[in-house]
């Protein structure tokens, strides 16, 4: 099974990359930093825009990981963008066969921000057809999906 981690924090050594990499141990995968990852805002068009690099490597996996660390109580601005890009260019169901899992870590998280991020999780993989397999906020859920995996 190929995996992609997709670190939606600016810090590629940072709390949610450790969740990543506790999840997939010993499970061979690569990792997008959004970070240094050229992708311009929903409606911008740029020659350097890296999106479609990006949504290749989205469409070539079979296990989907993405990563946000709570900001402003919610997803990081790296990843919403990522996901407002996905809206036009993927269309209903072509990630189905796909498994999504979703990091979403920080250090006070109340039960609506959770709610929320779970709610836009599970609507982005049930438009494009993934199977969502639930979200990871500590290193013992992280553990125990590696299990399901």
């Amino acid at each position: 099974m190929k995996a992609l981690f997709i670190n939606g924090s600016p810090n590629p050594k940072g709390a949610t990359a450790r969740l990543a990499e506790t999840l997939l141990a010993g499970r061979p995968h690569e990792t997008v930093e959004l970070g240094t990852t050229k992708l311009y805002d929903y409606g911008q068009s740029f020659d350097d825009d890296q999106f479609d690099e990006v949504l290749a490597k989205m469409r070539a996996t079979d296990l989907l990981v993405l990563g946000s660390p709570v900001y402003w109580h919610d997803l990081s601005g790296m990843l919403r963008n990522l996901l407002d890009r996905c809206y036009g260019p993927v269309e209903e169901g072509d990630f189905a066969g796909k498994r999504l899992v979703f990091i979403f870590q920080g250090a006070s998280p109340t039960k609506e921000m959770f709610e929320r991020a779970e709610y836009t999780m599970r609507r982005f993989a049930g438009l494009y057809g993934a199977e969502y397999l639930g979200m990871v906020t500590t290193e013992r859920e992280a553990k125990a999906m590696a299990r399901r995996l």
